[in-house]
């Protein structure tokens, strides 16, 4: 037997997520608007990859953030159902917000190391001058 507090846990941690994903987009996009400004005064291949990057990860978190929201959705529609009674289909519903939220946390991982992995690649550079001198 599901309990209708049990759906209300996911509402702070999906919260804190949902905030944090709002936070990485803003950067990301402030970031693409500058590297824009670059690219349109000196056209490398450099600043296009860079925003190209950037552009992944934009559309990543937009997938993040639909399936966080689709967790907290079901979660509370998941405790609308058990407040009415409806016990299995309240389970399934809360058990698909859960499914939501390890969809959104697999794909922030994926985000994640696509950014380490574009970091590394941007400091080899410095590796290499250092190791040069």
């Amino acid at each position: 037997m599901l309990h209708i507090e049990t759906p209300a846990l996911l509402f702070s941690a999906t919260s804190l997520i949902l905030l944090a994903y709002t936070n990485r987009f803003l950067t990301i996009a402030q970031i693409i608007r500058s590297l824009k400004k670059n690219y349109d005064d000196v056209k490398t291949k450099s600043i296009l990859l860079q925003i190209k990057n950037l552009n992944l990860r934009l559309s990543l978190i937009r997938y993040m953030q639909l399936f966080g929201v689709l967790c907290l959705f079901l979660s509370v529609f998941a405790m609308l159902l058990l407040f009415f009674e409806q016990q299995m289909i309240g389970i399934y519903l809360f058990g698909f917000s859960l499914l939501s939220l390890l969809i959104s946390l697999g794909i922030s991982f994926w985000e994640i190391s696509i950014s380490v992995t574009a970091l590394h690649l941007h400091l080899s550079d410095l590796i290499d001058e250092n190791e040069l001198k």
